[in-house]
C-alpha cells in the first residue's frame, strides 16, 4: 500500500475513534497536511507531515507506516512518530493551563432549568 485516504489513516492510528468524527475534523479544518488544510478524500503517503488539532491539543506527526485497518493501540502507535517540538510544545501548553487552573473559577453545581434558559438565551444574543 502506497497510498491512503487520510479519514481512513486517522481512524486506523487511533486518533479518532470512528471515521465520521475523523471525516468532521478533517472538514472542520483541524487537519494540516504540510500547513495546508486537507480534504476528507485526500491520499497520503509515507514520510508526509500532519498536524492534528484534538481540544487543547495540536499534534505534529510523521506518518511512518499505512494501514486501513484499525488495530490495538501498541499497533497503531507504530504508523506515526510525533515530532519532538510537538511533544515539547504540548507539555508547556499543558504546564500553562494546569498554572491558570486556578484563575477560572468552576461552579460548585449544575445550572438549573431556569440558568440553562437564560445561558441558551445570551447564546443566540452572541450567536455562539
Amino acid at each position: 500500500m502506497e497510498r491512503l485516504r487520510v479519514d481512513k489513516w486517522l481512524w486506523a492510528a487511533r486518533f479518532y475513534k470512528t471515521r465520521s468524527i475523523a471525516k468532521a475534523a478533517i472538514e472542520g479544518g483541524k487537519v494540516h497536511l504540510d500547513g495546508q488544510r486537507v480534504k476528507v478524500s485526500r491520499e497520503i503517503t509515507i514520510g508526509e507531515r500532519l498536524a492534528i488539532k484534538q481540544g487543547w491539543e495540536e499534534k505534529e506527526v510523521i506518518v511512518k507506516s499505512l494501514s486501513d485497518q484499525r488495530g490495538p493501540a501498541p499497533v497503531a502507535q507504530m504508523l506515526y512518530e510525533e515530532t519532538p517540538e510537538s511533544v515539547q510544545r504540548r507539555e508547556r501548553e499543558a504546564q500553562a493551563r494546569k498554572a491558570a487552573g486556578g484563575a477560572m473559577a468552576r461552579p460548585v453545581q449544575k445550572p438549573g432549568k431556569h440558568e440553562r434558559k437564560a445561558l441558551e438565551k445570551l447564546r443566540k444574543q452572541f450567536d455562539l
